[in-house]
């Protein structure tokens, strides 16, 4: 039974990682999660210098999931390199580094101070709605996300992947632009923009008023996304958005995705990453599946 798939040049043992923001480096959940048996670590956010993030409160439970206003609170690109990385490298599996920035310039120092570094692949976060300086709208125009792709792609060294945001009006215009620039993969998707108002207070609850849900209320609208975006774009997709099982993440599988990462569930249970590999795995011997390709994207 062959569950591995290959993203960019790149080959994960199984389709599994964590999403972005959701899992630190992994050292948080080390004491939980083997991390060798997942097929890639998404990092946290890395920024070229330290960002403090959103004031507080900045994160609020809601049905279905929770919002979030984090702002990408990390502690820069020399932390990252000097603590992150050695201790992911402990382990038998694929980094893949987020990175974030305010600038196109922002993304591209990191993007450099990474070109040497033993990482596999780069996450390019285009899409967080709660960074207020520019950042959003590299992710919501088209033209906008076709430059700063091809400027990452002329300074990368390791594959690129384009993390896009749902927010727009049609994501195969986004996933189009991001291939024709020439990003080596997409993730999707980020968070939904959403809000939420305390009755009592008449306050928002988030200082930051809007915030990103993760979580399962957004799962139906990123398999639709995951499924549009399959059939316009031939580099290969990493699914997610509200997986919280295996029949989740084969769901994402089906309608197209190579590969699934795990979010806002990392939170509600700590397991949830190895459970869903070895949920995966179950799912393909009592199916009579030899190879995971024999799912990927079989619903048409």
């Amino acid at each position: 039974m062959n569950t591995k798939v290959t993203i960019a040049g790149v080959t994960l043992k199984n389709p599994v990682m964590t999403a972005s923001g959701t899992f630190g480096s992994g050292m948080e959940y080390s004491d939980f999660v083997d991390l060798n048996r997942l097929g890639a670590v998404v990092t946290k956010g890395v920024a070229n210098v330290p960002w403090e993030g959103n004031p507080t409160p900045r994160v609020a439970e809601v049905y279905g999931g929770m919002l979030n206003a984090i702002g990408l609170q990390n502690p820069g690109i020399d932390v990252f390199v000097e603590r992150d990385i050695p201790f992911l490298k402990k382990y038998d599996t694929c980094v893949i580094v987020n990175v974030c920035g305010k600038t196109v310039e922002d993304y591209l120092e990191v993007v450099d101070r990474l070109a040497d570094e033993p990482v596999d692949l780069l996450e390019i976060n285009v899409s967080c709605p709660n960074v207020k300086e520019g950042a959003i709208a590299f992710g919501q125009k088209a033209d906008c996300l076709y430059d700063i792709t091809s400027q990452i792609k002329k300074h990368a060294k390791q594959p690129v992947i384009m993390k896009l945001s749902p927010n727009v009006t049609d994501i195969t215009e986004m996933a189009k632009a991001a291939e024709a620039a020439g990003a080596d993969a997409l993730s999707m998707i980020n968070t939904i923009t959403g809000m939420k108002i305390d009755i009592h207070k008449r306050k928002f609850v988030l200082a930051n008023k809007t915030g990103g849900l993760s979580g399962p209320a957004i799962k139906p609208v990123a398999v639709r996304m995951v499924y549009q975006a399959a059939h316009a774009v031939k580099i290969p997709i990493i699914g997610m958005g509200g997986i919280a099982n295996a029949e989740d993440a084969i769901e994402f599988l089906l309608a197209g995705a190579s590969a699934v990462a795990v979010g806002a569930m990392n939170f509600v249970n700590p397991y949830a990453t190895v459970e869903i590999v070895e949920g995966i795995e179950s799912y393909m011997r009592s199916s009579g599946i030899e190879d995971i390709s024999e799912i990927i994207g079989a619903v048409e």
